[in-house]
């Protein structure tokens, strides 16, 4: 069973909070989400993923915190 965690972050804290979240390493899946709900990007994190592999993510991450005020990071972890 999955475990869904929300959290409400301005613009300017997305990326440290994502990259704070995929450091815990139990993270399977991070889905960031605009005001209204609607989805932006939809990440599948895996314990085996690369630096090189988040790159183009950060990139859009970093993107849609210049624009958004406030998101929403849906965090889903796997129950252990």
């Amino acid at each position: 069973m999955d475990i869904k965690e929300e959290f409400k972050v301005k613009g300017s804290e997305l990326l440290s909070k994502i990259k704070e979240l995929i450091e815990e390493g139990n993270v399977h899946r991070i889905i960031v989400k605009d005001d209204k709900g609607g989805k932006f990007i939809d990440i599948p994190v895996n314990i085996g993923i690369v630096a090189v592999v988040l790159a183009p993510f950060m990139a859009l991450i970093a993107s849609l915190a210049i624009y958004a005020s406030t998101l929403t990071i849906e965090v889903i972890r796997k129950e252990e």
